[in-house]
């Protein structure tokens, strides 16, 4: 299955602006990245955010939030937005916020 491009579309201006901002195809999706640093992401219907290993568990114990495990494997410090906490686009930008908070918070990734 695709990634949802309905999702791509909401998510791309909330990040477009930003310095540094590029996207890449990737992991079956589509990745929005921060001066080289994975941000989010849109896989299949879910956003996927990179929070950190700080703010994990408690994104992760949120309602419409799993895991990030595609291969079998979950990794620490991403999470996974189920469709129904992406309605409203007040909760959207919120998520994207969030990654948007630790992607900024890592050092520019040289090309």
């Amino acid at each position: 299955m695709p990634y949802d491009e309905t999702t791509a579309t909401r998510v791309r201006p909330l990040l477009s602006r930003r310095k540094g901002f590029e996207e890449k195809q990737m992991f079956g999706g589509i990745g929005f990245l921060l001066n080289g640093n994975m941000c989010c992401g849109v896989w299949k219907e879910f956003l996927i955010l990179r929070v950190g290993p700080a703010a994990y568990e408690e994104t992760l114990a949120q309602e419409f939030v799993q895991q990030f495990d595609i291969t079998g494997r979950a990794m620490k410090g991403w999470v996974m937005i189920e469709p129904p906490g992406l309605a409203d686009p007040a909760d959207l930008k919120s998520w994207v916020d969030l990654a948007i908070l630790f992607a900024g918070s890592l050092p520019p990734k040289a090309k």
